[in-house]
């Protein structure tokens, strides 16, 4: 198998992945995979679909983590640079589920694998560079990752509670720490109004690119919980809900009837979602199109995040 590395960021050269053999010559210095990393990253600005952008970033950053490898590079540069690749595939996991590439969904899977693998290089970097009593100043949001990339609790990996015991003390009671946990209790406990409201007032906009896959999910047990806990013959106002999941009344509407419930009119205008239903289920066309907050701060943050 073969991947395409770069001297130079325009002029490609091919090697395997086998480190046998391998010459002086054959890898790239420091200097010149953070010039090509500088490159590749700085093409997340241009028009070209996100799809295929992605597809030309993800090989370059994936070559330039084995070039750091194969020379046992782990000092601070390193870290710097582990740093901006967690973060393009964080941002490629927001921004992949809106493509509309047919095999999207294995790009997906290889985005979240590469994403699993930089995320724990970058914990064995802070390890092999620590100072005693510090920490990087980024650290803290980077473990912070890692608990939200593990909310749901059938993902693949260690689990949580081994993993926490080995987070530096002074990292679990930073401020990035401590959201990511009450994110983690408030979706383990299905509490959607804290989950929902925290996150809009608290998160990071790359916190908030890998919770945003969970918000459809928990706005469908929202739906779940006023159908079963309603009054049959006290239809519930879908203005009050859209506020309080943070969604416009239109998309609200269009959930509860992809997830099996009815909605009606009450005469003057006001849209009303029947409860006591036993038709209710999950999304047939999934969640994707449900997870957006409506929130100005996101927005905002969104539009502020102008290079990696």
């Amino acid at each position: 198998m073969e991947i395409l590395l770069k001297l130079h960021p325009l002029s490609p050269l091919k090697r395997t992945l086998s480190t046998n053999n391998v010459q002086a010559s054959d890898v790239r210095p420091v200097s010149v995979l953070e010039e090509t990393l500088n490159y590749v990253l700085n093409l997340l600005k241009s028009d070209c679909r996100f799809e295929v952008v992605h597809d030309f970033i993800f090989d370059r950053t994936r070559s330039v983590r084995q070039d750091l490898t194969m020379q046992n590079v782990t000092n601070d540069q390193a870290i710097r640079m582990y740093e901006r690749m967690v973060k393009f595939h964080i941002l490629s996991h927001h921004k992949l589920p809106k493509c509309g590439s047919p095999d999207i969904a294995s790009i997906r899977h290889l985005n979240m694998e590469q994403l699993t693998k930089a995320l724990t290089s970058l914990f064995n970097l802070y390890e092999a560079n620590r100072a005693p009593h510090s920490i990087y100043k980024d650290e803290a949001e980077f473990h912070s990752y890692y608990v939200l990339l593990h909310l749901c609790s059938d993902n693949q990996g260690e689990s949580l509670s081994l993993w926490f015991r080995h987070v530096p003390f002074v990292i679990m009671k930073s401020k990035e720490m401590c959201f990511a946990r009450r994110i983690l209790r408030f979706f383990r406990l299905g509490n959607y109004k804290q989950l929902i409201y925290t996150t809009e007032a608290e998160a990071s906009y790359l916190q908030y690119c890998i919770i945003e896959r969970y918000i459809s999910e928990i706005r469908a047990l929202a739906l779940s919980c006023v159908n079963y806990g309603g009054y049959k013959l006290q239809p519930y106002p879908l203005t009050h809900l859209s506020n309080l999941l943070m969604m416009q009344e239109s998309d609200l509407e269009s959930l509860c009837v992809d997830c099996g419930l009815q909605t009606s009119s009450d005469g003057i205008g006001k849209v009303l979602l029947s409860t006591k239903l036993t038709s209710s289920c999950n999304p047939k066309r999934g969640y994707q199109k449900y997870c957006e907050l409506v929130s100005e701060r996101l927005e905002r943050l969104a539009a502020e995040v102008s290079e990696l």
